[in-house]
């Protein structure tokens, strides 16, 4: 496989927060693969065959009179990779649970420390929606499971999945440097239950799972939501996310008219991060800020 050419954003946004975290979710909207945040914002990267010169035209938040942003770029050959990632990437703890961090850094005290090389995949827990569904995966039990990660990126959520104590889980990304990133993780993190696939839904044929997580935008979730349903398991849970709370009904709208459920939603900066929960059975509504929808018995 040919070394993809990279073009690296430096953003500086003040304030920082939650600047940041808006800038992060509409670049993921524009083609930009990962993200690390620094501390005076975010650096971004895009393939270089997706970069167009009025890219950044449609960000909003860089029109917006709250926040004061500035950046610089440059074009990053994939072989520079590592250094780069290595000079900004910092450790992160959800919860006080899980640790993400590089292999060169120390190790916490935590339940779960995985140990991520994330290269030019999508998913070091920085992100927003990745957080977030690191968030809810900590909250669910994953005893015994069967689990489907799609969009999978670094392999973060499935590595885990399986810390959580899922036994059979498949991971798969469409991207080729995904599915290779996703294998090393989860090897690095000596992982015995992942089976990982470079594709998209129409892998999963007649597959069934107990939880299934797409984090991924909106219109894959929209295409592939009738194949999700079709590989959940009567009380299995649908884990979304990826998208605005604009969004929010039209996805909605599209889990009920196949016979999902909505349990509950969480968001962080309300009005441009969704994280949504579905789930098979479970009739119950909570507050308006995170998401789960469930398949009705069938």
């Amino acid at each position: 496989m040919a070394d993809p050419v990279y073009i690296g954003y430096t953003f500086k946004v003040i304030p920082v927060q939650p600047g940041s975290e808006i800038l992060i979710a509409e670049l993921g909207y524009t083609g930009f693969e990962s993200f690390v945040e620094t501390p005076d914002g975010v650096v971004a990267y895009i393939q270089q065959s997706q970069h167009f010169d009025l890219i950044l035209d449609s960000i909003n938040i860089l029109k917006s009179e709250e926040f004061e942003i500035t950046y610089t770029f440059e074009i990053i050959k994939q072989t520079n990779w590592n250094a780069e990632w290595e000079k900004n990437f910092n450790p992160i703890v959800v919860g006080d649970q899980c640790a993400i961090r590089a292999p060169f850094h120390d190790s916490f005290d935590v339940d779960y420390d995985i140990i991520i090389e994330p290269k030019m995949s999508f998913g070091t827990g920085h992100h927003e929606t990745t957080h977030m569904m690191i968030q809810h995966i900590l909250a669910t039990d994953f005893t015994n499971k069967s689990v489907l990660d799609m969009g999978c990126g670094t392999g973060v959520l499935a590595i885990l999945a399986e810390k959580r104590g899922a036994t059979l889980i498949e991971a798969i990304d469409i991207d080729e440097w995904c599915y290779l990133n996703s294998v090393e993780n989860c090897s690095r993190n000596s992982c015995q239950n992942i089976t990982v696939s470079k594709g998209d839904a129409q892998l999963l044929d007649t597959k069934v799972f107990d939880v299934i997580i797409a984090n991924i935008n909106r219109n894959i979730l929209l295409n592939d939501i009738p194949q999700y349903v079709a590989c959940l398991n009567p009380n299995g849970l649908l884990f979304l996310s990826g998208f605005y709370t604009e969004d929010i009904p039209v996805i909605d709208a599209s889990c009920t008219e196949n016979g999902l459920t909505y349990i509950k939603k969480f968001e962080r900066n309300n009005d441009f991060l969704s994280r949504l929960l579905y789930c098979s059975s479970i009739l119950s509504l909570i507050e308006p800020t995170s998401f789960i929808i469930s398949l009705g018995d069938v």
